[in-house]
């Protein structure tokens, strides 16, 4: 049955099959567009203008189209102080004069001589002056979009300054950008608060010019650069000096793809994004071309670590081979909860101590175990040959949903070493309690990952190599894991990935192979401080966040029973009909 779509009364009322359609379908009628085109070609800074007053009613949509403009975060930060005094008009006149000359005294002879010789404002002539202000009183962390460009508010206020001078060019009136002044004076001279910046003056009015291309390059001040100059594709290429990143093996499902799982979700009867993260994560299945009957693959890497011997965890070693061997065996909480999920169960030995365990797949590094604060964690050979170990499980695995796991007493030690070399944390943000931890234990697992970053940032090999950092402070489990996320999305298959440590695993194979991020979903959030900032760093949204400490790819695996649920939804639930 074919039911009709859900139409929102307000906002976005097109369907995917129209934007399917007809994606040019937004634009503008040519003669709109070439309209568009010729006030972008034609706008200039004006310097001469008729006394004629701007009528209010042109004035109010000049404003309205400034205030039009995007701002990040849509904070609009702008303000716009209209000034049409004549004594604050001169007093701003004064200051920019007073700057003008000065800017030309600082400059070589003939060069100052020529910019005397320019009109470089027309503040006493223009019926009105506009002081553009950004009020920055928000903490830039309030601000959606500011926390890492903290200047984007400025932007902001700069896109509102085009959009009134396209405007105004519209209209016909004269626009002329003045920046003449000292920010502060010109901030006291209309009584801006602490917190409030300025942008300059815009001149408002009648232009008694009209001019064909641009006042300076008129002047032969300069001149407008080729279009090829200032355009560059895919990366900044000056000289030969920047870098080329090393060639990448793995490709982000086609942007077809990805446009189609959302388009496929559309036609259901429910509005868009009705199941929250997990529309997300059933479309980044979808677009793997995954499904609800997609198989599920559980892959459990254990190993043994040194690390145990300064008092990090509050189990003994003998654990780790415990919850191996009982996984080979059905019943460690991993294998019964993979079992009930349905998945297949590859259970990994990476090095447990006690010799190989019997009924797992066999992958235990030659060298030696470092304990991080006297020796690296693996030797490079062993890493390398580790991750090609999982990176062919992984390629095994196509078209699966494989979950990470791991077990290891130990390793989020580890783990919260390698993030924090990887990420730049501070100790006491990377290290948390582990399984079982307590104060004390909590205190020793801080100095014993300070001691190993400090040790293995004297060394000669550079840390910022993903590989360095995981033979140094990694440990084989995750080093296996790390293959399996590279081999697994080389497949074609989603990455569910568990806890601090497999997130760990998964930090280091973006690092090498950046398309894996878009096979990945965050299953969990677990109780360690860093894995929050491991998810956010690699873009993840947990699907689930129950203060786990099972190890093991418990979370995954719940979490990739979720995932298929909610695509058997989608794929269960009604069309609505085409229109």
């Amino acid at each position: 049955m074919s039911w009709r779509r859900p139409v929102p009364l307000v906002g976005d009322t097109t369907s995917a099959r129209e934007r399917r359609e007809a994606p040019r379908a937004w634009a503008f009628e040519e003669h709109e567009r070439d309209a568009f085109y010729a006030a972008v070609r034609s706008r200039r800074d004006i310097r001469r203008f008729r006394p004629d007053d701007i009528e209010p009613d042109v004035l109010e949509r000049i404003l309205g189209a400034a205030h039009a403009a995007p701002s990040v975060g849509h904070s609009q930060p702008w303000r716009f102080v209209v000034v049409r005094d004549p004594t604050t008009r001169d007093r701003a006149a004064l200051m920019a004069d007073g700057e003008w000359h000065a800017q030309a005294d600082s400059l070589a002879e003939r060069s100052g001589g020529q910019m005397r010789d320019l009109q470089l404002h027309g503040i006493r002539e223009a019926p009105v002056g506009v002081v553009v202000c950004c009020d920055r009183r928000t903490a830039a962390l309030g601000v959606l979009g500011r926390a890492t460009y903290v200047d984007a508010d400025l932007w902001s206020c700069a896109c509102a300054i085009e959009n009134l001078w396209l405007s105004a060019r519209v209209e016909g009136v004269g626009v002329g950008w003045v920046t003449l002044f000292r920010p502060g004076e010109l901030a006291a001279l209309v009584g801006l608060p602490d917190g409030v910046e300025t942008l300059g003056w815009l001149c408002l009015g009648w232009p008694d010019e009209r001019p064909p291309e641009p006042g300076l390059e008129r002047a032969g001040w300069s001149a407008r650069q080729p279009l090829s100059d200032v355009v560059l594709w895919e990366r900044w290429h000056e000289g030969g000096e920047s870098p080329t990143p090393p060639p990448s093996h793995l490709r982000a499902p086609e942007p077809a793809s990805v446009v189609g799982a959302r388009d496929a979700a559309d036609v259901l009867l429910t509005p868009p994004g009705s199941l929250g993260s997990l529309d997300r994560a059933v479309d980044r299945l979808t677009a793997l071309g995954l499904g609800a009957a997609t198989p599920v693959a559980a892959v459990l890497a254990a190993a043994s670590h040194p690390v145990t011997r300064h008092g990090v965890s509050t189990y003994d070693d003998s654990v780790t081979r415990e919850v191996l061997e009982a996984t080979v065996a059905g019943e460690s909480l991993g294998a019964v909860t993979a079992r009930l999920v349905g998945a297949r169960v590859v259970a990994v030995d990476a090095g447990v101590l006690g010799g190989p365990v019997e009924g797992a797949v066999a992958c235990r590094p030659a060298g030696e175990h470092g304990d991080l604060i006297t020796q690296d964690a693996m030797t490079m050979a062993d890493a390398e040959a580790v991750v090609e170990s999982g990176r062919a499980i992984g390629r095994s695995l196509a078209g699966h949903v494989v979950t990470l796991g791991e077990a290891g007493i130990g390793n989020t030690t580890v783990a919260a070493a390698l993030v924090a070399c990887r990420l730049g944390l501070d100790v006491d943000d990377a290290v948390g309690l582990g399984a079982g931890g307590d104060t004390a234990t909590l205190r020793r697992k801080r100095a014993t990952v300070a001691a190993g970053l400090a040790r293995a940032s004297a060394g000669p090999a550079d840390l910022g190599e993903p590989m360095v950092a995981l033979a140094a402070l990694g440990g084989p489990e995750i080093a296996y894991l790390v293959g399996v996320a590279l081999g697994a999305a080389a497949a074609g298959s989603l990455v569910v990935v568990d806890g601090l440590v497999t997130a760990a695993a998964a930090l280091v194979a973006v690092a090498l192979e950046p398309a894996v991020a878009s096979h990945l979903v965050a299953g969990q959030e677990s109780r360690e401080r860093a894995h929050r900032v491991v998810n956010a760093h690699l873009g993840l949204e947990p699907l689930l966040s129950l203060r786990l400490r099972a190890g093991e790819g418990v979370g995954a695996l719940l979490a990739a029973q979720m995932l298929l649920t909610a695509a058997a939804v989608r794929a269960q639930s009604g069309r609505v009909a085409d229109r």
